[in-house]
């Protein structure tokens, strides 16, 4: 064997590009610390970032993979359970400590146009997800190796995940990430979204226990 040039363990790509601090003013209207990371060298060139908050177990930090939703996010939009989802979790990340990773994969990676083209099909009785095939998109087109990048720039190789997205996990672990156990979020329904929730137990998987919430509907 020629040993002249040793084999390196391959670097991650990613690195962190910027961490600054910023106080964040909860749902519950308290105003906390926390800090916001960019990075450099992510594999598809988007604009994620993460937020830690409180004091994280480095040794298994809680994190949130959250991904964009300007309607549900920014608007309060009532057709999902994107911005409830998004409070709660930085409720529990300050209160337990972690990271939420915000990533740019609005409408489950379809962007925001279509996902707006695919309310339109939904209102003519099309759930959220024959929407958008019939717009020739996947069910969810996401991708979570990038977070599994900006994980492994924040030098974190195992976590505690806050999801009730089982892909979440499944891509996270092929990706090197070891998720030591999964802690579900709360469920957040209504009458405007129990369709889209429904559609998400019925073709995902996701653990939403909705006939346990229907008597505590938004």
């Amino acid at each position: 064997m020629n040993n002249k040039y040793p084999i390196e363990e391959p670097m991650c790509a990613s690195q962190v590009r910027t961490a600054v601090k910023v106080p964040l003013v909860l749902s519950s209207g308290e105003t906390v610390p926390s800090e916001i990371v960019s990075f450099t060298g992510l594999s598809d060139g988007k604009e994620h970032f993460a937020v830690k908050l409180g004091s994280p177990d480095m040794e298994s930090p809680l994190i949130r993979l959250h991904s964009e939703c300007v309607t549900g996010d920014v608007f309060g939009s009532a057709r999902c359970d994107c911005g409830p989802q998004l409070n709660e979790a930085l409720e529990s990340l300050h209160r337990l400590g972690g990271y939420l990773l915000y990533l740019r994969q609005e409408g489950r990676g379809i962007g925001l146009y279509r996902k707006l083209e695919a309310y339109g099909l939904q209102d003519k009785g099309y759930d959220t997800y024959a929407a958008n095939r019939e717009l020739g998109h996947g069910d969810d087109e996401r991708e979570y190796d990038v977070a599994a990048d900006m994980l492994k720039a924040l030098d974190i190789e195992r976590v505690t995940l806050l999801s009730n997205n089982p892909d979440k996990k499944a891509q996270l672990v092929a990706a090197g990430i070891k998720v030591d156990s999964q802690v579900p979020t709360g469920v957040f329904l209504s009458e405007s979204n129990r369709k889209y929730l429904e559609a998400k137990v019925l073709h995902s998987n996701h653990t939403i226990n909705i006939h346990r919430a229907g008597g505590q509907e938004q």
